[in-house]
């Protein structure tokens, strides 16, 4: 062998393997140990979670309809008053014997599709762009002009008023359709003592100005996890995050507890959900090539389904990913510092069954059971189809939605958008700003697009 083909042979070499194709450093995931929950009955968690008072201060019933019109629908089938309010909203008593409406977790934990409700499937919908500290100082003027400062109707509002004032301003995004949960916790701990959980008028933490956007992940995944949130954070007791709401309008630790005890139950009943089946005729035959390319190419971090099913409950470093860092940079960054302290120290790590937050960094691979009708992907919702998602070279840098539930692409799986050249309204995802960038998961660029559908035919399965 000649000098130059010896070079050139070595150049070759070293360029396959710095490439990463033939590389013998293994990319960093993170297995993640399962986590024991308590034991629960799922009926019981069901009736709390449409009729409970896990959220106990809220708007006085007598006062709804001037705000909130009747809601026939009963999606939830409640009885009583409660079958004409929006499912989004518990009717309850407050300690004071008012009666309230109260949001409830699906609030967050439920939308439409194709005009069905479903009750687990992340909202991706809802609007936060909008500071909603105009309608609770209408509410409070409302409530003190009809009946005092001093009445019963305004004591149970209250509390509820001073929660919204804390979040006004504090937690609206850039765009529509995505969740401020890690900014919308970080302050409502901020006005809580982290031993006594009593509420505390002025902030003691210091927390990032800006809102990083997340996608609320399905109800029904969460029997497969053995950590919560994209970030993988959520460790122990999944109960104890699962009532994160409740941080709201508790009083104190013993409220707390009270809350704590029932929502095992609902853990037990969110475990009974099934993912909604695809509703259209599926292309077996295209659907089994799907198969072999999922099972070759995406099993590893996705997991395996059907008679042996198996999920590996992997956390994927950014490196490998190469999603937008800037969620998981939060709290491995110091970010969220003293937020990450005040939960360290307080009531939720205490006694048998504590939850617990364990900063790893990185991104889980979720469990894709129902995954057709998850849309948009990616954690931060950026992408709007599985179709764009398995081919990030054509992904929208701008695009925007109709936000109607009809309009869903049950062909290339996803949000039927618009891809626009620059920011409209709120109603636009843009990719370019910090946090919400539709970059990384590449991994299925090097399919061919009759390979690229065979897989999305064989995700309608899931």
């Amino acid at each position: 062998m000649n000098k130059k083909l010896l070079f050139t042979s070595i150049a070759l070499i070293i360029s396959v393997l710095t490439s990463g194709f033939l590389s013998t450093k293994e990319p960093k995931r993170i297995e993640i140990p399962i986590s024991r929950q308590r034991s629960g009955d799922p009926d019981k968690g069901f009736k709390y979670l449409i009729n409970g008072d896990y959220v106990s201060s809220g708007i006085p019933y007598n006062l709804a309809s001037v705000f909130m019109p009747k809601d026939s629908s009963n999606v939830l089938n409640r009885e009583g008053d409660s079958a004409f309010v929006s499912p989004t909203f518990n009717l309850v008593k407050h300690a004071n014997g008012t009666r309230i409406l109260a949001p409830n977790c699906l609030t967050c934990h439920s939308d439409k599709i194709n005009g069905e409700f479903i009750v687990g499937l992340g909202n991706n919908s809802f609007d936060y762009t909008i500071n909603t500290q105009g309608l609770t100082t209408m509410l409070d003027q409302f409530i003190k002009n009809r009946y005092s400062v001093e009445s019963k109707e305004y004591e149970s509002f209250e509390q509820f008023k001073m929660a919204s004032d804390a979040l006004s301003n504090k937690i609206k995004t850039k765009v529509r359709g995505v969740n401020p949960a890690d900014k919308l916790t970080a302050v409502l701990v901020a006005h809580r003592n982290p031993v006594s959980l009593e509420w505390i008028k002025k902030s003691k933490l210091e927390l990032p100005k800006e809102t990083i956007p997340t996608d609320v992940p399905a109800w029904w995944l969460l029997k497969k996890k053995n950590a919560m949130f994209s970030t993988g954070i959520g460790r122990g007791d999944f109960s104890r995050f699962l009532m994160a709401s409740s941080l709201l309008t508790f009083k104190d630790t013993t409220e707390a507890a009270e809350i704590d005890r029932h929502f095992p139950d609902v853990l037990a009943w969110i475990n009974t959900l099934e993912s909604p089946k695809y509703p259209r005729s599926i292309d077996e035959e295209l659907a089994l090539k799907g198969r072999k390319l999922f099972d070759l190419n995406c099993s590893t971090c996705h997991g395996t389904y059907g008679d042996n099913e198996k999920y590996p409950n992997l956390l994927i470093s950014l490196e490998e990913v190469g999603t937008d860092p800037a969620l998981s940079n939060a709290y491995t960054g110091g970010m969220y510092a003293d937020f990450l302290e005040w939960y360290d120290k307080s009531w939720f790590t205490t006694g048998s069954t504590p939850g617990k937050v364990k900063v790893e960094g990185g991104y889980i691979a979720p469990p894709l059971d129902g995954v057709w009708a998850t849309a948009p992907y990616l954690h931060n919702g950026s992408v709007p189809t599985i179709d764009v998602l398995l081919n990030s070279k054509s992904r929208p840098e701008y695009w925007a939605r109709s936000f109607n539930s009809n309009d869903y692409d049950m062909v290339n799986i996803g949000w039927l958008y618009e891809a626009l050249d620059t920011t409209q309204n709120s109603k636009t995802y843009d990719t370019t700003i910090s946090g919400y960038s539709n970059t990384g998961h590449t991994f299925g660029d090097d399919l061919e697009d009759s390979e690229r559908m065979a897989v999305i035919e064989y995700l309608k399965t899931l």
